[in-house]
């Protein structure tokens, strides 16, 4: 590398390091904060296109990480050692191990999603949306939308931001705001895995709607123990007023009847439950026992 890129590098905070100056750019720098290494090379064009969204990521974690390059052609002793075969390949390391890593110009979202399994969230609308996040677990609805507005405000297209947004307008009964919303959103955000919880949540509110009444629903299936559809409809309607218990026993009662009835419907429409409740929901892992009884008894 020239002396000209060498020192755009220094000024952007990047360090590019040699096999003399590993131990010391690298494993004694990770005793204080996590260190990716990028491995390239000047005829690589992934290297290239990586570079830049990494240092972006790199720079929005502020102090908690730093970034080194490692030319291979230059310095290839430290990738065979790591067994590399292939570039752009990035290696985290920490208190003077790798920890994590990856190979290939990921996309942006995967990059700060990588970083941010290492440091924790980047950015002021990072830390907004951590303790939005920790508002909504603790059952403080209101903070917890103030919170991811803030992160949204900072990061419009970031889809962890909108989709715990959305998910927080839900929590507090606003579905049609939350809907109109969600179906505003750009194709990209809207497929974003972050978003798939919302999309969940949204069809589940609006079966509940379709149903009707919930206290007809029980009349009727009481009235018609064998009549599963009504069974049904009453699950997606208890579902509607929070009783998730009870909803996911009205469903696990039909899959131990008729496991094939609408086409497997009463399994599919309980793990689209557990999917809108989340994995740690205590209803959710009741249910989830449950399930795994039933199918495996």
């Amino acid at each position: 590398m020239n002396a000209g890129s060498a020192e755009t590098l220094e000024s952007a905070g990047v360090i590019e390091t040699s096999t003399a100056t590993f131990r010391t750019d690298v494993l004694t720098a990770s005793m204080q904060q996590v260190v990716l290494v990028d491995f390239w090379a000047p005829w690589c064009g992934p290297c290239k296109q990586l570079a830049p969204i990494l240092e972006r990521a790199v720079s929005s974690a502020g102090d908690k990480a730093r970034l080194v390059k490692m030319n291979i052609d230059d310095h290839p002793q430290i990738a065979q050692q790591l067994g590399i075969q292939s570039i752009p390949a990035v290696i985290a390391f920490q208190r003077g191990q790798p920890v994590d890593g990856f190979v290939g110009a990921l996309p942006e979202s995967q990059i700060v999603a990588f970083l941010e399994r290492l440091v924790g969230p980047l950015g002021p609308a990072g830390e907004a949306l951590a303790l939005a996040e920790t508002a909504l677990e603790a059952g403080e609805a209101d903070r917890a939308l103030e919170l991811a507005e803030q992160a949204v405000a900072g990061e419009p297209e970031n889809p962890k931001a909108v989709g715990l947004y959305l998910r927080t307008l839900l929590v507090l009964g606003e579905t049609e705001r939350a809907a109109a919303m969600f179906q505003a959103l750009p194709d990209n955000i809207r497929a974003d895995a972050a978003l798939r919880q919302v999309a969940a949540a949204l069809e589940v509110a609006s079966q509940s709607e379709a149903v009707g009444d919930i206290d007809s629903l029980r009349r009727k299936a009481a009235e018609a123990p064998d009549n599963l559809q009504a069974q049904f409809d009453l699950a997606l309607a208890l579902n509607g007023v929070g009783d998730r218990v009870q909803a996911a026993d009205v469903l696990l009662a039909i899959i131990k009847r008729d496991r094939d009835w609408n086409e497997d419907g009463a399994r599919k429409q309980l793990l689209q439950f557990f999917e809108v409740w989340g994995p740690i929901d205590p209803a959710t892992k009741a249910a989830r026992r449950k399930l795994s009884a039933t199918l495996f008894s």
